[in-house]
């Protein structure tokens, strides 16, 4: 339960960050009337200090905060609030109030895809070629990685930079469903390299 009652203008800090590139994204203040339209409709709003009234951000130039989690801190008066932004945050125009990019990192990616191949793994979709791959169990996934292994290690031997490139994504893609599919992630391997370092 969020205690307004430490500050004495009843505010809390939210602290809002990006939900994909993990970064911080502004800072404001929410009542308790703010918080609680925040939570009804999923788009951020605060307490406006200056104009001394509710404001959603995004209202005025259409980059909402859409969120997707929030999280009170370990004394309960400060708010933790992931969100999907729909463009740039700051009133100057940058993607942050601190004048950062707001962009995601490419190894980032993985964990997106780690989690798209979890869904599949979790709904087994029809018509899915992820979903046949599941199907068909370890032998066949750990014969298709191999594949597109040789396909890659070929690529590299024909100096063909292009193909190259192409394979060992198909490679990390299936060795993502193989570790999926025996109960893993890309975060066990990334464990497991970490502590060879």
């Amino acid at each position: 339960m969020l205690n307004y009652s430490k500050n004495p203008d009843g505010l809390i800090p939210a602290i809002i960050q990006d939900n994909k590139t993990g970064k911080v994204l502004m800072l404001g203040y929410m009542n308790e009337e703010a918080y609680k339209k925040t939570v009804a409709e999923g788009k951020v709003t605060f307490w406006s200090r200056t104009r001394k009234t509710l404001w959603t951000k995004g209202e005025t130039s259409g980059n909402f905060l859409n969120v997707v989690s929030m999280a009170e801190d370990c004394d309960n008066d400060t708010l933790l609030i992931k969100v999907n932004p729909d463009g740039p945050v700051c009133h100057t125009g940058t993607d942050t109030c601190w004048g950062e990019n707001n962009k995601t990192d490419d190894l980032m990616f993985l964990k997106e895809l780690q989690d798209f191949i979890d869904k599949r793994h979790e709904e087994m979709p029809e018509g899915s070629y992820t979903t046949s791959l599941f199907q068909k169990g370890t032998p066949k996934i750990a014969k298709k990685m191999g594949e597109e292994a040789v396909e890659a290690v070929i690529g590299a031997m024909n100096n063909d930079d292009e193909n190259f490139i192409y394979e060992c994504a198909d490679v990390v893609y299936h060795m993502i469903v193989l570790l999926t599919h025996k109960g893993y992630r890309i975060e066990d391997v990334a464990r497991e390299l970490k502590s060879r370092h």
